[in-house]
């Protein structure tokens, strides 16, 4: 096993300095317990980057993330730079290290502990029905990345962004998720729009196309708009979901809500090789930052991702995961999953965490 990462750090806006602080000490101690060593590089993008350097996305920093091990990333953007052009603005940053570094697959996992059931605002949960899902999202095509632009139109200027999909970058999801599958409930189901954009119609052909081939997987097609409903309805139907750019970072935030905070859930974001992307879902919680508030445990669940899916140490993997749990079955809750009750601190859960590996 390799005994020496490299690990790139953009820290990012708002909470995101605090959050990405406490993955940081929750890996040295993994360091610790495995003989191991991460090397941690601090990288500007973002709106620091834009106060810093005018542009959100400096190319050091491009290079930094690219002679990583893989990129721990907080959260960037904020009401302080709202009115810059599109071309400036903050989550460009995250556009441009997801092409840089060729990650196409966002992976979000969402499931509700059963210690947190008081936090869902489903009904299922206090009749103890529970749901472990995770969601495929396509990361480097779609309407995020399509033509866009303004121009004098009908009813004066209009603005246009383009939804464009290949085949290849449909392919390319599609097999990521059938394998995911594979390795959980075999159940798969597309969400699509495929009742009014082309760009949906192909999505569905192709996956049909990929079921095919995977015979030993339930699949089914669903619109994106009753998809919206049936996370609400029944999440518990679902096992993998897999989508296009746009619909996946919708779904995702709503099925962050209903495991009770969108503070707990981790995501990957992974190309053809083993290096990726680790970050919280949520965003930079600028209202709540320095204040010490924000939930951790998003952050470091996408360490523990890092350490299964890129560094190849599932049982470090495993025990972070564990650590959480056990700290939240010992009551502990940041306020954002506390229900009205006791909580505390961001720097107060990381140890709890660190203490438990």
């Amino acid at each position: 096993m390799k005994r020496e990462f490299n690990i790139a750090v953009i820290a990012g806006d708002g909470i995101g300095p605090e959050i990405t602080d406490a993955a940081i000490r929750v890996l040295k101690k993994v360091g610790e317990k495995y003989g191991c060593k991460f090397n941690f590089t601090d990288v500007l993008a973002g709106g620091c980057a834009i106060d810093k350097y005018g542009e959100p996305l400096p190319k050091a920093s491009v290079d930094a993330c690219l002679a990583a091990d893989s990129v721990l990333l907080g959260a960037v953007g904020g009401p302080k730079w709202d009115t810059l052009p599109g071309h400036l603005r903050p989550e460009r940053a995250l556009l441009g290290v997801r092409e840089a570094m060729g990650l196409y697959a966002n992976i979000r996992p969402a499931r509700l502990m059963p210690e947190l059931a008081a936090a869902c605002p489903l009904k299922m949960a206090s009749e103890g029905v529970g749901f472990d899902l995770v969601i495929v999202r396509e990361l480097t095509g779609g309407m995020y990345y399509g033509e866009r632009g303004r121009r004098e139109g009908k009813y004066g200027i209009e603005a246009y962004d383009t939804e464009c999909y290949g085949t290849g970058e449909i392919e390319r999801i599609g097999r990521v998720a059938f394998e995911m599958a594979r390795g959980r409930r075999r159940k798969l189901t597309s969400i699509d729009k495929a009742n009014v954009l082309e760009s949906s119609r192909l999505w569905r052909e192709v996956m049909h196309r990929l079921a095919a081939e995977y015979p030993d997987v339930e699949y089914s097609d669903m619109l994106v708009d009753n998809a919206a409903m049936q996370l609400v309805r029944d999440p518990g139907q679902f096992d993998v979901i897999v989508t296009s750019n746009m619909f996946g970072d919708i779904l995702s935030d709503e099925a962050s809500q209903i495991t009770g905070s969108i503070g707990m859930l981790p995501s990957a974001s992974l190309g053809d090789g083993k290096r990726g992307l680790y970050e919280p879902i949520h965003g930079s919680a600028p209202d709540i930052a320095g204040t010490g508030k924000a939930n951790p445990l998003a952050t470091i669940l996408s360490a523990a991702m890092m350490l299964r899916l890129s560094l190849d140490m599932p049982e470090a993997a495993d025990d972070v995961e564990r650590a959480v749990s056990e700290a939240i079955r010992a009551g502990l809750r940041t306020a954002d999953i506390a229900a009205g009750g006791p909580s505390i601190g961001c720097f107060e859960m990381a140890s709890a965490v660190v203490e438990r590996i």
